[in-house]
């Protein structure tokens, strides 16, 4: 059965939906999945672990998208669930978004964190007149990073130290698009 709001990511049957909190077993079976190789970047795995903390972070960004601050889509390969897009926040009024994601180790490679992004991205600016997305990234996070660029993204600056995750301290990246710069997918 083909499920709503699916739109295409390309010829592969790659596909972008939104993600809700009735998926909560599904999420948490992408989530054990990938578990250790998201979790070295990405701090989802240790909050996603069990089907009530599943259902918990869904229903967060279900109340994000509630309130207009924020969006979570799944991206489907072959039917499974193998990755998400994120808005962490979306501030219409100030013209913010920051945007963010993760795929499972089968997924890496294919393009469809890029593709996903971009659609993510195009629809804030376009639809709800973003002026401002960024990409906040972990210094050695060289497959996000690369994202970033694909994205015609700039690097604003470095956060030395900025981050602690499990038990060292990180520098994050930001990025950043502006709308007059954004050229990420035709209008309509």
């Amino acid at each position: 059965m083909l499920p709503m709001y699916a739109m295409s990511l390309g010829d592969d049957g790659a596909e972008l939906r939104p993600l809700e909190p009735w998926q909560a077993e599904e999420f948490l079976a992408h989530m054990d999945r990938g578990r250790e190789f998201i979790g070295a970047r990405n701090g989802l795995p240790d909050v996603v672990t069990d089907l009530e903390s599943s259902r918990a972070y869904l229903r967060l960004y279900a109340e994000k998208v509630a309130t207009d601050t924020g969006r979570i889509h799944g991206i489907w390969s072959d039917g499974t669930l193998v990755g998400a897009v994120i808005l962490r926040r979306l501030d219409v009024p100030g013209g913010y978004a920051e945007a963010g994601c993760w795929l499972e180790p089968a997924a890496v490679g294919k393009g469809l964190v890029t593709r996903a992004a971009r659609a993510l991205i195009d629809w804030a600016i376009r639809v709800r007149g973003v002026h401002r997305v960024e990409w906040v990234v972990s210094s050695d996070n060289e497959p996000s990073i690369a994202v970033a660029r694909r994205l015609g993204m700039t690097r604003d600056g470095v956060l030395r130290a900025s981050y602690a995750y499990r038990g060292a301290r990180h520098d994050e990246e930001i990025w950043s698009i502006l709308a007059p710069d954004w050229r990420g997918a035709p209008a309509g």
